[in-house]
This record gives structure tokens, C-alpha cells and sequence, in this order.
């Protein structure tokens, strides 16, 4: 089973030999097997990378994510067919209902709203009450707004008053990273579902190639949002991006079982897409 997640943030060549990632540097030669890996972040645009590698990284099903010259990530590695019936599973899509997806769309977020009441429970926060107002408030499809409602009290709740998302500052670049790695990780479970990511629940932007990703990954945002609240001081660095990617392998409770963020959105994704067919939700509920 892939547990490892493999960053890059230097000069270096990578190629595929006999089942392994080789990565070269100068003389230096470091070998990892692929079944040991489940993500690839290659953190520097000083890396090549042969075309073979990246066949046998995608055939492994194996997670890459791209990072640009300010190390922000901005493309993942993405198979056409990770699924033996993708066709037919795509032909289900475009086939679901708008009454289900709104139905849906409703449960996903406030399956959203109840875990960022949950944080704000946990840090005292005054507006808790007021997300608990926003989460009985929510119609069929969210058609009165609640979750962008309650998002500016809710960063506004963390991050105080002054806090915009559109702002350069080291909570934003540490979100919007967080954030880049929680969509990569739920792209990788809808392709490997047999699913398109440009088909979304919710969203629909034309230029979003991820609009179905985006939707799935809205209840996973919390800890995130979590992680850079109690660390909102330190600079963004590399040592804060590794420990944001370890996240992951961090451990919570989903279906009253223990198992590693990695695997909850994994066992999520396969559960809320199932939602087409049997029209049940399961919940994640983040506990801190």
C-alpha cells in the first residue's frame, strides 16, 4: 500500500528503473519503489523528468503535482482513464439529475458549515452561534447563500476582522497551498473513481477544469483552515509546506474508524459519488 509522499525542491533528474523513482543528483543516486509512493510534489522548475517515468507514475495511479518558480502548485499529473469502465461511468455523470445534485450540493455543505462550527467551538470563538444559524437556514441547493454567508464570518472569525482572501499575506500563500494539495489529493479519487473532474455537483466554471473536485473537497477545507490558524505566525517556508503535506498522513476519525486524511478522502469521494445511486451521505465531521 503507497504511504510516502516524495517532495523534490532541488535540481535534480528523474527517471524510472525497474519499478523504482530514480533521483539524480550530480553523482548522487536515490532510489524509491513506486508502490511505497502515493504522492509526488516536484518543488522546483529546476527538475526534469523523463516521459517514461511520468507513464509508469500514472499508471501507478501515483499523485504528481507541479510546483512553479514561486513553488505554488499549479498542475497535477492526470491520467485519462484510471478505471477499466470509465466510459461508462462518465456516461452516469452527464446523466445525473439536477434534483439530486442539489440535494446533494445542500448536504455537502453543511457537512461543511457543521465542521467550521466545529473549529470555532474549539478555539471559543463568540460567532459560533451565528454558523450554527447559517447551518438551519440552509434551502435545497444553498439558493440564500449560506455558505458564502458564513465563509466572511468565518475567516473573519480566525483571522480577524481586517482578513480578506484576496490579500498577499503568509495565511493566504499557506491556505491557498493547503488548499492546492486537498484538490490535487480529491482529483486523484475522482479520476480513479472513473469520473470527469470538469463535471462538477455545484460548480460550473467553464474555465475550471476541477469544478467536481472543488465541490468534494469543501468539507475537508476545515483542517486546513485549522492548521494555518494555529500556526497564522510563522513564516511560509518550506519546512511549514512539508508540514502541510503531512497533514495527510495525519490521522482522523471518519465512520467511527481511525484512518489517514489520505484514506478519508479516498473512502469519501468512492462514498459521496455513490450518492447517484443509493442516495446516502456519510458525513466527515472534523474533530480537531
Amino acid at each position: 500500500m503507497s504511504f510516502r509522499t516524495v517532495v523534490i525542491t532541488e535540481q535534480a533528474k528523474l527517471n524510472y528503473k525497474n519499478r523504482f523513482l530514480v533521483v539524480k543528483k550530480g553523482i548522487d543516486e536515490k532510489y524509491v519503489h513506486l508502490s511505497e509512493i502515493d504522492t509526488l510534489i516536484i518543488d522546483s522548475i529546476s527538475v526534469s523528468i523523463s516521459t517514461y517515468l511520468l507513464k509508469e507514475l500514472a499508471d501507478n495511479k501515483i499523485n504528481v503535482i507541479f510546483c512553479d518558480e514561486k513553488h505554488n502548485p499549479f498542475s497535477d499529473l492526470v491520467p485519462l482513464y484510471s478505471r477499466h469502465n470509465t466510459s461508462k461511468q462518465i456516461l452516469k455523470q452527464i446523466k445525473w439529475k439536477d434534483k439530486t445534485k442539489n440535494e446533494l450540493w445542500t448536504l455537502i455543505v453543511k457537512n461543511k458549515l457543521i465542521n467550521q462550527a466545529q473549529l470555532l467551538k474549539k478555539i471559543k470563538n463568540s460567532n459560533l452561534d451565528l454558523i450554527l444559524d447559517y447551518i438551519n437556514e440552509i434551502k435545497i441547493g444553498d439558493k440564500t447563500n449560506r455558505e458564502g454567508h458564513a465563509a466572511k464570518v468565518y475567516f473573519n472569525s480566525l483571522y480577524g476582522k481586517k482578513f480578506s482572501r484576496d490579500s498577499e499575506n503568509n495565511i493566504n500563500s499557506a491556505l491557498n497551498y493547503g488548499y492546492a494539495v486537498l484538490l490535487s489529493t480529491v482529483n486523484k479519487e475522482v479520476i480513479n473513481n472513473g469520473y470527469l473532474t470538469q463535471i462538477g455537483i455545484h460548480h460550473k466554471n467553464e474555465f475550471n477544469p476541477f469544478n467536481l473536485s472543488c465541490d468534494l473537497m469543501e468539507p475537508f477545507r476545515v483542517i486546513i483552515d485549522s492548521f494555518v490558524y494555529y500556526n497564522q505566525k510563522r513564516e511560509f517556508d518550506s519546512k511549514y509546506k512539508l508540514d502541510i503535506i503531512n497533514i495527510f498522513n495525519t490521522s482522523f476519525k471518519y465512520k467511527n474508524k481511525e484512518y489517514t486524511l489520505k484514506d478519508i478522502i479516498k473512502l469519501y469521494v468512492k462514498n459521496t459519488l455513490e450518492y447517484f445511486d443509493e442516495n446516502k451521505y456519510q458525513e466527515f465531521i472534523y474533530e480537531g
